[in-house]
Formats: structure tokens, C-alpha cells, sequence
């Protein structure tokens, strides 16, 4: 499969400017130094760079000079050749900045050390190519760096401290909701126990390729009723559900296909609440992460709710909306064979939920085994940032092309390392149990499904809800 233009692999010498530029920036935030400089190395200088500790270190009342570090003369060049950012980005128009990402990024900067917003940056990376996760961005922002900076800065304050992506979500996983459910506490209870609701119903799930080799994220908007879980609970869910879906991403592929199955759909599916987080999430934290969404038998009522719906929506999101009204239609878009029962494909596969197996998350205790895979991983990140200052240096030519090799060799090595850490730092899931995800990040997006070959022992008895309808039952 060719890779998509902007990519990591197939970038232009323009797209590959930004990117250096990209770094430069991301870096000097992160308060890593250049290893060369002072030493005759040919690396790019900005006129009125600092150290962002030395910024740090100031009176609070003076932080907005932190800013400062993307203020630069117009149409100045360093010296690899690459433009540097020309504009503060407390000063983007207000609609350019739809969720007040800007004021995230002065705080962010305002009370965090440079230190501990690498550390963010590189328990976000996970499984990715750094160069991929930082594309993503710079694509989202049209390659504006000023913008992307405060897009990615803002999107790690949101992980860190609102959502608590790795520190919970994904670090207690269901085996987490599993405890809370049991908690004396009533509210933390709930929370545990709505969060179970939604596994088991399946409200959503993974499974499957389309044409494009994008994982399948099916949605039965059926299955949710407004205010019968807690809107956290449905944030958490939410959030779980693209994390999981993340690490099913192979390059080529960075995007997913959802397919939002409006069957039997009524009013009292509706919710705009977490119509909107969803919104918000992929496109203000999940960047260049939708590939298509299908709308698979909307009523007609559904065309008063759309109306509201795609005003929200920004245009090249709204761009990847598709209707489909039957199994012809998805036939477009997916391969038959890889359409569920479900929805009148030929693919012989049902959702039915295997609960934690007790145990499973033992690794996460073992932490001198952790701690041995994060030391060698820092390692790796500071080979790879040494590499990135030799690579901006140099440019283009022969020998950045030779860096830039070096680097995708640590980018691997960095690869390899996080499925060995992976088990220490995120609860198992359902997707794991069933070896759809496999120990060293293999993805099978057709396992044996529950009850047959080698997951027979994990099946449960029964994990369907009595009124969930079967597949016999859908229109």
C-alpha cells in the first residue's frame, strides 16, 4: 500500500522544512539542548532563543514571555534552510482556535517544567514513529508550526490532567472498572460499573479492515440511552476505545474507519452531550485520525439531527462523512467478506465480551522489570534527539538522508521497546484476551472469535444482554 502524501516516507522538501522546523520548536519547549552546540556543529540558531528553564525560572507575573521563544523576524531562515516560526501564538485569531487550545498551551507552560512535558511527549509517542505523531499535527494545523506547537502542547495538558489517558485509562483499563465496581464508594462504584455496561453491551468494537486497510470501528448507537451512564463514564469509554484502536495502527495506515450503525436508532438514542466530546476529541486531541465515517440506516428523523450536528463539525471532518442505507452501499467502502452478519456482510463474527481474567495485569506490579524497559527506553529517546539536531543541521542532502535512516533505526528500536513496556504500563483489554492485540504488537483483525479455537477457554457462558437483539433480528 502506497504511502499518503505528508506522511512519514513521502514528504516534500517543503514538508520536510517543517518538520525540522517542527522539532526545533518542540524541543527547545522541552528544554532539550543541542548536544553540538558551541561546538562548530552547523545547527539552527534563533536570535533570541533561551533556555525554557531559564524562562521557567522567572516571576509567574512575567510568563507570557515565555512566548517569546516563537517570536522571530519575518522570512528569517537558519541556517539548515528551514523557516522559523514568525508568530506568538497568544495572538491566532479566536477562529483558529476553536477550543481555546491556546490558553492550555500558557498554562501548560506556565506551571509544568520542561522536563516533565518531554516526559508527556514521549509516553504519547507509545508505539508511533515520533515523526508520524508530530506530522499528524502539522497536517491537522496546514502546516503552520506555531499552531501545530499549540495544538500538541494542549492535546498533552488534556491527556495528563483532564482525561488521565496513561496515569488511568489505559494504565487500569477494565481490570481498573472492574475494582472501582466493587468500590464502597458509591460514586466510584458507578463509575466502574457504567464503564462495564458499555464492554459488555458492546456499544462499540473493533474488528476488521476496509478497502484501505483502516481497523473497523463498529458503533451500535441503539445500545446507548441518554443518562443511563455517567457522562465521565462515557469519556472514559470513548477515550479507551481510540487509545485501543491507536495501537492497531500499522503505516501506512494512520487512520480508522467508524461506522456508526443507526439501526432501530429512535430519539431516546440521542445524546448530543457525547456527540460532541467525540467531536472535540478527534479534533482537537486525536489529529489526522479519522480516515472515513459511515452513517450505516439513519432514519429520516436523523436528517434534523444531522443538520445540527455537521454545523459543529469542522469542513474536511464533515468531508469524510458517508450515508449508507445498505449492504451495497458499505460494499464501497468494505470488502464483503469483511462485513459482519450484522449488517448483511458475509463476515461470521459476533461481539461478545471476555471479562478480565484475574491475574492478567500482574506485569504492572513487577516494577524492576518497568524500570529496566524505561531506562533503556530514555536512552533511545536521547540517541534520537541527538540525531534529530544532526538531521536539522543537515538539511537535505546525502548526509541527512543517512541521519534520517540512524533515526528511523532508534524509531524502531523505541517500536520495539514500547511492546516490551507495554504490558508493565497498560491493562489488558478485551482485544488482548482474545488476541486480536498480540505480547509483541502483532494485530490479527480476525481472531477466532469467543467459544472457538484457541480463545475456547476464555469465552464466558453468556455476555449478551437479554435484549440485545441478535443479528437475525436487525432490519
Amino acid at each position: 500500500m502506497p504511502i499518503p502524501p505528508g506522511h512519514h516516507g513521502n514528504l516534500t522538501s517543503e514538508q520536510e522544512a517543517k518538520l525540522r522546523e517542527f522539532w526545533v520548536a518542540t524541543l527547545n519547549v522541552f528544554g532539550v539542548k543541542d548536544p553540538y552546540e558551541g561546538s562548530g556543529a552547523d545547527t539552527p540558531q534563533t536570535e533570541d532563543a533561551q533556555s525554557v528553564s531559564e524562562v521557567n525560572a522567572k516571576d509567574k507575573k512575567k510568563s507570557k514571555r515565555r512566548l517569546g521563544l516563537f517570536k522571530r523576524h519575518e522570512n528569517k531562515e537558519s541556517s539548515s534552510g528551514t523557516a522559523t516560526p514568525t508568530k506568538d501564538p497568544s495572538q491566532l485569531a479566536d477562529g483558529d482556535d476553536k477550543y481555546g487550545q491556546v490558553k492550555d498551551f500558557q498554562q501548560i507552560l506556565e506551571t509544568h517544567s520542561p522536563e516533565s512535558l518531554g516526559a508527556t511527549f514521549w509516553s504519547m509517542v507509545k508505539a508511533d514513529h515520533p515523526d508520524s505523531l508530530l506530522l499528524r499535527f502539522l497536517r491537522a494545523r496546514k502546516w503552520d508550526v506555531d499552531k501545530a506547537l499549540v495544538m500538541l502542547i494542549s492535546t498533552m495538558r488534556w491527556r495528563s490532567h483532564e482525561q488521565h489517558v496513561d496515569d488511568d485509562i489505559v494504565y487500569r483499563g477494565e481490570g481498573g472498572a472492574v475494582e472501582d465496581s466493587k468500590s464502597n464508594d458509591p460514586a466510584v462504584r458507578k463509575e466502574g460499573e457504567d464503564f462495564l455496561t458499555q464492554l459488555r453491551l458492546g456499544k462499540s468494537f473493533l474488528h476488521g479492515t476496509d478497502r484501505e486497510g483502516r481497523p473497523l470501528c463498529n458503533v451500535r448507537v441503539r445500545l446507548h440511552k441518554g443518562g443511563e451512564q455517567s457522562e465521565r463514564s462515557l469519556e472514559r469509554y470513548t477515550v479507551y476505545v481510540i487509545e485501543t484502536a491507536r495501537l492497531t495502527l500499522r503505516p501506512p495506515v494512520e487512520t480508522a474507519c467508524i461506522i456508526f450503525d443507526m439501526t432501530n436508532f429512535s430519539m431516546a438514542n440521542m445524546d448530543y452531550t457525547p456527540v460532541k466530546f467525540m467531536i472535540k476529541v478527534f479534533e482537537a486531541n486525536y489529529p489526522e485520525s479519522l480516515g472515513t465515517v459511515l452513517v450505516h440506516k439513519a432514519p429520516w428523523i436523523f436528517q434534523g439531527i444531522w443538520k445540527i450536528i455537521r454545523g459543529w463539525l469542522d469542513p474536511v471532518v464533515a468531508g469524510k462523512v458517508h450515508f449508507t442505507s445498505n449492504v451495497e452501499d458499505l460494499e464501497k467502502f468494505i470488502d464483503r467478506s469483511h462485513i459482519i452478519k450484522e449488517l448483511d456482510g458475509d463476515e461470521d463474527w459476533e461481539y461478545h465480551f471476555v471479562e478480565p481474567i484475574p491475574g492478567e495485569n500482574d506485569p504492572i506490579k513487577d516494577e524492576a522489570a518497568r524500570s529496566a524497559l524505561e531506562t533503556e527506553r530514555n536512552i533511545e529517546v536521547r540517541e534520537y534527539q541527538k540525531k534529530t539536531f544532526q538531521w536539522i543541521a543537515k538539511g537535505s542532502g546525502p548526509e541527512a538522508d543517512q541521519i534520517k535512516e540512524e533515526r528511523d533505526t532508534i524509531a524502531r528500536k523505541l517500536y520495539d521497546n514500547y511492546w516490551k513496556l507495554d504490558k508493565h504500563i497498560r491493562a489488558r483489554t478485551y482485544y488482548d484476551r482474545t488476541s486480536m492485540i498480540s505480547a509483541d504488537g502483532k494485530v490479527n483483525f480476525y481472531p477466532p472469535p469467543p467459544g472457538k479455537g484457541e480463545n475456547a477457554s476464555l469465552a464466558p457462558s453468556s455476555n449478551v444482554p437479554a435484549d440485545e437483539p441478535s443479528a437475525d433480528d436487525v432490519d
